[in-house]
């Protein structure tokens, strides 16, 4: 299949010089480009629903984040933060699909949401937390329709685009790895096999088994083999547990079984509690810097993950870059200011979109599904405890090794391209930051194009992005030196 651009097309620019449009094609297909993206309607619906499942915890997660006091004493209803990140998710990932028609589904930013818990909560109250999600989803829009944003995207050398692929492949393995509890934090040593240097409990033992199958179906050509892996391990966990064989108390996630009633009536009493203004205690200085890290956390880690999904899903051209980006970078900036409505904070593209992908997903068909599967989350979300987090996790892990596959791309005997790439690979999981890794690796490659007396190969956008990655990481010695806290 050759490499498309993720911008739309008309009927016409579909087909492609010297093509003949397939005659008879649905408007379903006509309008999401499925067979020009050599794709299929099952394919894009199959891959809607892996992304839903690898991305399902974040409807827990994100709440679990957010349910801390803000300066006030205030707290956000449990109910009601599951309600936000199930509609904030839902609307934003449907409006990538219709309007983006790419396969990239989004929900709430853990790094903007823990960016929200434990530095600007703790100075303001939620409503005026959610406030700054709205400043700095304007400010990326602003980027967006400025261009800005797309020429920073094109402006990032092939290798290192390579490398922000390769990294979110090891940061979601990594990710995927702990959540299983296949990888715990060690007494004497930083991480360990499991809580004490040894798996323990059936739960970890069932994402092994999850994880080998998926490989073991993949390595047979089978498709769909990473939903066939979830589901399978789903049933098989939720079997065990019915039976007595897995004490209830060992799943991290709670037990796959459901509590009570299925269907929930959802919660809006947070929908449309923002505040602007009121400022004044903590400065004008502070509320310039909650901003900027804002939109350091949903500007660069969005781009990484685009760059990374988009490129894996072959939505590239040759040189690695994606022109015509503008309505899903728009969008993607939107989820910003649509989260800090919904009261769920900033909405940003997740990594975990790479399982649809995985799946065969090309087109924003598999988004709607997605999006879709969110928003039935707001009547049932009792059904979203099903899918234990262990099995849930090995699909993480497949999609990471999958994504890995990159470094065949690379030129690891020249220095100048293989030690950015280095360091933008092991800074992601080890920092627990994309946006960190991809800070290192531009830096690290605009130090090394100087040594070498290439100044002039750098490009005026990644210059700026140098002196913005440096800010970035000197940001806490420049706010201690300001006296801002």
């Amino acid at each position: 299949m050759t490499q498309q651009s993720l911008e739309p097309t008309t009927a016409a620019e579909d087909a492609g010089e010297g093509t003949r449009v397939p005659a008879g094609r649905s408007w379903l297909d006509r309008y999401f480009h499925i067979s020009q993206r050599g794709s299929s309607v099952a394919r894009e619906v199959r891959g809607g629903v892996t992304t839903f499942m690898a991305m399902a915890y974040i409807l827990l997660l994100n709440p679990l984040i957010l349910s801390g006091k803000d300066v006030a004493g205030s707290t956000l209803g449990q109910q009601a933060l599951i309600t936000a990140t199930a509609f904030a998710a839902a609307l934003t990932t449907l409006l990538m699909g219709f309007f983006g028609k790419v396969p990239l589904a989004l929900a709430a930013g853990l790094s903007v949401s823990g960016v929200l818990a434990s530095q600007v909560a703790p100075q303001m109250t939620w409503p005026q937390a959610m406030g700054m999600c709205v400043m700095y989803g304007v400010v990326i829009m602003l980027l967006v329709v400025t261009g800005l944003r797309e020429m920073i995207m094109n402006a990032i050398p092939l290798a290192l685009k390579h490398a922000i692929t390769m990294g979110i492949g090891l940061f979601i393995a990594l990710i995927g790895f702990y959540k299983a509890g296949f990888v715990h934090q060690g007494e004497a040593t930083p991480v360990t096999l499991g809580p004490a240097g040894e798996l323990a409990g059936w739960p970890v033992l069932l994402f092994a088994a999850t994880l080998l199958a998926i490989f073991m179906l993949q390595a047979r050509g089978i498709p769909g083999a990473i939903l066939i892996g979830i589901v399978g391990g789903t049933v098989l966990a939720v079997v065990l547990n019915a039976l007595g064989v897995i004490d209830p108390k060992q799943w991290a996630s709670g037990a796959p079984e459901l509590h009570g009633s299925a269907v929930s009536m959802p919660d809006f009493s947070i929908f449309g509690d923002v505040e602007f203004g009121g400022w004044s205690e903590v400065g004008a200085m502070t509320v310039g810097m909650i901003v900027f890290t804002l939109v350091l956390a949903g500007f660069f880690d969005a781009m990484a993950t685009i760059i990374g999904v988009g490129t894996e899903a072959k939505l590239a051209d040759d040189k690695g870059r994606m022109p015509g980006l503008s309505k899903a970078l728009f969008i993607d900036g939107a989820g910003g200011a649509i989260g800090g409505v919904s009261g769920a904070s900033g909405q940003t593209v997740f990594v975990e979109s790479a399982t649809g992908v995985g799946e065969g997903a090309r087109t924003g068909l598999s988004s709607v599904v997605t999006g879709l599967f969110f928003a039935a989350c707001l009547f049932f979300t009792p059904l979203t405890a099903i899918v234990p987090g262990e099995v849930a996790a090995a699909a993480l892990v497949v999609i990471g090794a999958m994504m890995m596959m990159n470094a065949r791309h690379v030129d690891w005997a020249d220095r100048a391209t293989a030690i950015p790439v280095f360091l933008t690979v092991v800074i992601m999981p080890f920092t627990y930051s994309i946006t960190a890794g991809v800070a290192a690796g531009v830096i690290s490659y605009v130090a090394i194009k100087i040594a070498q007396g290439k100044a002039r190969e750098i490009g005026a956008f990644m210059w700026a992005l140098t002196g913005i990655f440096l800010v970035f990481f000197a940001l806490n010695p420049i706010e201690t030196w300001m006296g801002v806290h």
